[in-house]
């Protein structure tokens, strides 16, 4: 009786298998017409490639006309006659101060100091040293000089080239805390 209820159960599987195959094959004949509709159309031409412009070679004759990166001679010396005249210029001959060996933004002013007449401003350098800098003193790489010292601030005046062979003067400060 066991094995006549397991025949039972296979045939209405297969049945049903059965079914839904042939419900699958309708919606293929619809397929087939629009492919046979698309095929039928005429191919439409294509556009031919535009033709290639040709221009007509150049050759560079750079080495026999003037460098376009230096300034010619009549430039050069009207450059120099205006700017290394006339100015600021650096003192190049004095000894550097210490500080002259960083950068403006790696130093840093802690305080001032105060004694009798003199005041100093107190300034890191990048290795953690405190120097005692009064006015007059030069900081910084652009021959920046202290102009004046504040309790909030010391004020420099540098000096910074314009390429052209001149000096153009900077204020520039260190604030308290700064660094």
């Amino acid at each position: 009786m066991k094995e006549n209820g397991n025949q039972l159960g296979f045939t209405i599987v297969m049945i049903c298998v059965a079914l839904m195959l042939t419900a699958c094959r309708e919606s293929m004949d619809d397929l087939e017409a629009y492919i046979l509709a698309v095929k039928a159309k005429p191919a439409s031409p294509i556009e031919p490639i535009p033709s290639v412009k040709t221009y007509p070679p150049y050759e560079y004759e750079g080495m026999t006309w003037r460098d376009p990166f230096r300034p010619s001679m009549s430039e050069g010396n009207e450059a120099r006659s205006t700017t290394t005249n006339n100015g600021p210029q650096p003192d190049f001959d004095r000894s550097r101060e210490y500080l002259e060996r960083y950068e403006l933004d790696t130093l840093s002013m802690v305080g001032t100091f105060r004694k009798d007449d003199s005041y100093w401003a107190l300034v890191r350098d990048p290795e953690g040293i405190i120097h005692r800098v009064p006015e007059g003193n030069y900081i910084g790489k652009n021959h920046g000089q202290v102009v004046n010292i504040s309790d909030s601030q010391v004020v420099l005046s540098e000096l910074i080239s314009d390429g052209a062979g001149g000096w153009l003067v900077r204020e520039a400060s260190i604030a308290l805390g700064d660094g």
